[in-house]
């Protein structure tokens, strides 16, 4: 396809829009994308962006063109705060339990879940946890049991259809700990089930260590810096730290780096 071509079908696109049937909007999106020489979307980039977004166009294809696809349809960011002391108490519950959807190929954050737990074996914070956390003992009184709120995590899986088999998802988590250790840890004390979706999962600083060649000791703090990033929120804040996590992500996915699941199968 030739330059002079790509700037017809762009302005075929661009003055047809309006009248596009909008279920046929995505497909045309891939079409121009796929046909379009890659100096035909540098070229005319900043045009394509400006006749284009008013019409829905110019962030899809902008998001389509800038990185390579993921192997996976979603990201599902997790981080479990839990109850804690020095020295540590045992067993240790979670009391914050969010996760972010994000998706695979523009490395948006499409949807929230986000519940405090009520611990029932320690079911006082201690000074030191709200200190750490930032949560306070209102924060998880009266909360859902760690069963209850993972029920509506599978509710949650359900609506947003990520229980569908043709859909590629896995959870993403900044370390081993919260799916290896305090998830499983805590459902065999209180004779929970895990579910299988939680069982494989990408370590967020091993991905880093493969990106960027060097380990985050400091974890979510090292790969702001390592990145010229702006920490997000407060540090051990559950739902902060997922936003965080997802906007190293986006950052790692517009250079070029594919994530791969790093916990071996259980």
């Amino acid at each position: 396809v030739s330059d002079a071509s790509g700037c017809s079908m762009i302005a075929l696109l661009h003055t047809g829009a309006a009248k596009f049937p909008q279920n046929l909007l995505p497909r045309a999106r891939q079409a121009v994308c796929s046909l379009l020489p890659a100096g035909v979307l540098k070229g005319y980039g900043s045009i394509i962006s400006r006749k284009l977004a008013s019409h829905g166009f110019g962030a899809s294809m902008a998001a389509m063109s800038s990185f390579p696809p993921q192997r996976y349809h979603y990201f599902l960011v997790l981080d479990f705060e839990a109850t804690c002391d020095k020295p540590q108490i045992h067993p240790q519950e979670i009391i914050e339990f969010p996760i972010l959807k994000l998706n695979g190929r523009t490395m948006e954050i499409e949807s929230t879940f986000h519940m405090y737990v009520q611990p029932v074996v320690h079911p006082q914070l201690t000074p030191f946890c709200t200190e750490l956390t930032g949560i306070i003992q209102g924060m998880v009184d009266g909360q859902p049991s760690l069963q209850q709120v993972l029920e509506r995590v599978d509710e949650w899986m359900a609506k947003e259809g990520l229980l569908d088999p043709s859909v590629k998802s896995i959870f993403v988590t900044c370390g081993d700990w919260d799916l290896k250790v305090m998830l499983p840890g805590q459902c065999q004390y209180l004779g929970l089930p895990v579910a299988d979706y939680f069982k494989q999962w990408i370590n967020l600083k091993k991905a880093y260590s493969f990106a960027m060649g060097s380990w985050p000791k400091n974890g979510l703090l090292d790969m702001n810096k390592g990145l010229n990033l702006q920490h997000i929120g407060r540090p051990h804040s559950g739902i902060d730290d997922c936003k965080n996590i997802a906007n190293i992500m986006k950052t790692l996915a517009h250079r070029g780096f594919i994530f791969k699941q790093t916990s071996k199968p259980f």
